[in-house]
């Protein structure tokens, strides 16, 4: 989108700082709440990007400036948030009960929101989705604007991805603080992942695990993917016999949340087109930690 200059405010940074600490600094004193609304509104851009993370790192050289413009996009989603966003891609924290792309009915997709955004804000280009992530789960997912670039990252996904992290929270205490589990996924006719520590056929998967807490008849479990198959991380916990809370096609006996007890918090990547490497992360979701600490 074509900015007009006289309606952006352009600072220099001059030391590290945090954003929101330096927002408040350069706009004469204002609230903390105030500046957050700043960020969180899409107005203020760090090296000619939106950034919309309040805590997000300044470095010396680094240019802020708040576009003052009456005519900007605004984004407004119950269902997601947009955390980045530059010409050729978006990174998106998704709400559970929202399919990633559209399928066959007419229902509301993360890839639907995304597309009225665009328009809205006059771009002839589209989102087009990279990865996946559950209906049932939430969190961090990248989407491409054009198929040039979505075709980069898919082509490039393993070289290009550094760091890939999803928070479970689990039933029971886990056994081990931390551990590694790897079996053969087959999916059936009723879209049910079958486990099987032995070559079946299957596609191989691994999965990487460590516990941050335990209480109440819980634990919150740090998972990170080796491989990325589908239900790998929902079947793997499972296959400890700690099945995720609230998932039901794979042996959690409960639904305390009314929601699915898994959360992409952490991708780090590098741009296929600027190679620069960006990292995001999200907080635990606050229903995780009211369950485990009771």
């Amino acid at each position: 989108m074509q900015r007009n200059i006289r309606s952006l405010l352009t600072f220099n940074v001059a030391a590290p700082a945090q954003l929101i600490a330096f927002i408040m600094e350069k706009m004469h004193g204002i609230s903390r709440n105030r500046a957050k609304a700043l960020i969180t509104n899409r107005v203020v851009l760090v090296n000619n990007i939106i950034t919309t993370h309040p805590l997000a790192e300044l470095k010396p050289g680094d240019v802020v400036q708040l576009d003052r413009s009456k005519h900007k996009r605004a984004f407004t989603s119950k269902e997601l948030d947009i955390v980045f966003e530059d010409p050729y891609l978006l990174v998106v924290d998704k709400q559970p009960g929202l399919l990633s792309m559209a399928n066959n009915s007419r229902q509301q997709t993360a890839q639907t929101v995304l597309n009225r955004y665009l328009e809205k804000g006059g771009a002839r280009n589209t989102s087009h989705l990279v990865h996946r992530l559950d209906r049932d789960t939430s969190g961090l997912m990248l989407y491409a604007k054009d198929v040039q670039t979505q075709q980069s990252l898919i082509n490039g996904w393993k070289q290009l991805v550094t760091d890939r992290r999803y928070i479970a929270l689990v039933e029971g205490e886990m056994e081990e603080e931390r551990g590694r589990i790897q079996s053969w996924l087959t999916e059936d006719k009723r879209f049910i992942t079958h486990s099987s520590p032995v070559d079946n056929g299957g596609k191989f998967a691994v999965t990487h695990y460590s516990v941050l807490a335990s209480s109440n008849g819980y634990s919150l479990v740090e998972c990170v993917l080796e491989t990325g198959r589908k239900n790998q991380i929902r079947v793997h916990m499972a296959d400890l016999g700690h099945p995720i809370v609230g998932d039901h096609k794979y042996g959690s006996a409960a639904d305390p949340m009314r929601r699915l007890g898994l959360h992409a918090y952490m991708l780090c990547f590098t741009h296929p087109v600027t190679g620069k490497h960006l990292r995001f992360e999200t907080p635990v979701p606050l229903c995780f930690e009211k369950l485990l600490n009771g």
